[in-house]
């Protein structure tokens, strides 16, 4: 199995299984952004520091998404491994987050679905794009 870069949305060519990966991947996307949120709530000591820290870390989460993982095309390509590796990174870190505030059993179900959007989203089972 070869990894293939899928390039952006509107130059791909939709199969069901690009398209429930599709689905998979936005799922994923938002539960990012909820669990460093909820986590943020969870961590800090008051409820507005709280507040703060869900709200900057999404936020974070959501800058680095749109600068170098965008679908539609991000704002600074990169070569399909280090595109892998940040977006495994990133979706790593809500895993961890909603380990860290008692949801194990969902951070493990989490990483494992980024898992295998990314594999389905990066190899010749998902649309053909540009090798990388």
């Amino acid at each position: 199995m070869r990894i293939v870069k899928p390039g952006p949305v509107k130059d791909r060519k939709w199969t069901p299984l690009t398209v429930a990966n599709g689905a998979l991947a936005l799922a994923l996307e938002g539960g990012l952004l909820a669990a460093l949120f909820f986590w943020g709530l969870e961590t800090a000591s008051g409820t507005l520091a709280g507040i703060a820290l869900g709200v900057g870390s999404a936020t974070l989460a959501g800058v680095v998404w749109g600068l170098f993982l965008a679908a539609g095309g991000p704002r600074f390509p990169l070569p399909a491994g280090p595109e892998i590796a940040i977006k495994l990174a990133v979706l790593g870190v809500a895993a961890l987050a909603l380990a860290d505030f008692g949801h194990v059993t969902g951070g493990w179900i989490f990483a494992g679905l980024a898992l295998l959007s990314v594999a389905v989203e990066y190899t010749e089972w998902g649309a053909p794009g540009e090798t990388g």
